[in-house]
């Protein structure tokens, strides 16, 4: 549709036409998340999981037995996701004292009340 031709007479043809560009916006916009998503999940080695994490293979190895890490096991070879080692590694936040503080103002606030 030419923007030329926009008048009173054919807006109703022209917001159809708009409501279907964005649709069609929307599914190539989904599509696109769908492929990235995919593209995130490939399973990595023990050789990038310890670079990723800052950890030596042996201590990647050793968390591995004390099921302390994330990790998918086929055969003999481990194999890790990157999304799950960041949020692993996110779990293990140490909290500041502010954190901590505020933590016993609230819990003293609730027993009071």
């Amino acid at each position: 549709m030419d923007t030329n031709e926009i008048s009173f007479e054919n807006l109703p043809k022209a917001v159809a036409h708009l409501v279907k560009e964005i649709a069609e916006i929307k599914l190539l916009i989904q599509n696109v998340q769908v492929y990235e998503s995919k593209e995130k999940s490939i399973p990595i080695g023990i050789e990038q999981a310890s670079r990723l994490i800052g950890k030596a293979k042996p201590t990647i190895y050793a968390l591995v037995r004390q099921r302390k890490i994330p990790c998918y096991k086929y055969g003999k070879k481990l194999y890790f996701f990157e999304e799950e080692l960041l949020e692993w590694i996110s779990k293990g936040k140490k909290k500041t004292i502010q954190e901590i503080e505020s933590e016993v103002l609230k819990y003293n606030d609730n027993q009071k009340k």
